[in-house]
């Protein structure tokens, strides 16, 4: 069908901008907007939109079921690590100006981390309920 011809190149030709404009938020957005919830909806929205155009099986051997299970305990574990890091290091929960011998350095370290595993764990929940409607397999 030639019309599947134009939407497969479109996707091809924006897919990778989508994802790239996803990690520009997510490494930005301790200097500006953004930040790691907003970056892991739009690389879930490019993933869910390589889905629609090219199959729900192709996207599942990119990510399957057991993959983002991973993911999503994955991203939890970076976030919460970091308090806990935080609380061996002699501060309070996500207290990040001990994570460093510079207080300002610690700050962006925790900040990056955190949002980090905010990202990871918010791609990764948008993408499960994706696979939830989807199929029977989450």
């Amino acid at each position: 069908m030639p019309s599947d011809v134009v939407i497969r190149t479109l996707a091809k030709l924006l897919i990778p901008f989508v994802m790239l404009f996803a990690l520009y938020v997510q490494f930005h957005g301790d200097f500006g907007p953004g930040g790691g919830f907003q970056a892991g909806v739009i690389f879930a929205a490019g993933f869910i939109i390589y889905s629609l155009v090219f199959g729900f099986k192709n996207a599942k051997r990119l990510l399957s079921s057991a993959l983002l299970r991973w993911l999503l305990s994955g991203g939890l574990l970076l976030y919460s690590g970091v308090g806990i890091a935080c609380l061996f290091a002699g501060g309070n929960y996500l207290d990040y100006s001990t994570l460093a011998s510079d207080p300002v350095v610690g700050q962006h370290i925790g900040i990056m981390l955190v949002e980090l595993g905010v990202g990871i764990t918010v791609f990764a929940a948008m993408a499960a309920i994706f696979y939830a409607f989807e199929s029977s397999d989450p």
